[in-house]
């Protein structure tokens, strides 16, 4: 895997750090869908892996918490922690296991502590400072990418042991 050159304002995604981190993200992040806005906050925080499009965690007051119901599905992070999901329903769609949460994250990640994050791809429009964001390829990753980054994106064939 070779990366590709960063643009002059681009973020290389390989010079995020491994282990991973979380950081403020001084961006305003919305979510809309069928004309609801799901999301809107200038308080969201990223996290930033190695070879990964930055996911974006949003505080609660910051989302039509009445749209999200728990669902059953948990996993696990080994920087992270446990993470719980949430099924989304808006305008009659119900769209499973498109957000999560990490109510007990590690210490490393306790500014994650009852944020959100979202899959980008069911909504209508998943935005970044009011650009349209494409989501991280290959459906088990959660990043968001925007034109100021720079890849190949963890994700994509032939990427499983990057």
């Amino acid at each position: 895997m070779t990366p590709d050159v960063a643009a002059p304002g681009q973020e290389s995604v390989w010079d995020y750090p491994r282990p991973a981190i979380a950081e403020t993200a001084r961006r305003r992040v919305r979510i809309e869908h069928r004309g609801v806005v799901l999301a809107d906050t200038r308080d969201a925080v990223r996290t930033l892996e190695t070879s990964h499009p930055p996911s974006y965690y949003l505080p609660p007051a910051d989302i039509l918490m009445s749209a999200l119901r728990r669902s059953d599905r948990t996993s696990f992070c080994e920087w992270k922690g446990h993470a719980i999901y949430y099924d989304v329903e808006i305008a009659g769609e119900v769209f499973r296991d498109v957000a999560w949460s990490y109510p007990t994250p590690s210490a490393a990640f306790r500014s994650l502590r009852d944020h959100i994050a979202f899959y980008a791809a069911p909504f209508d429009a998943c935005l970044v400072d009011g650009e349209q964001v494409s989501p991280q390829p290959g459906g088990f990753y959660g990043g968001w990418i925007t034109a100021d980054l720079a890849g190949p994106f963890k994700g994509i064939p032939g990427s499983r042991f990057w």
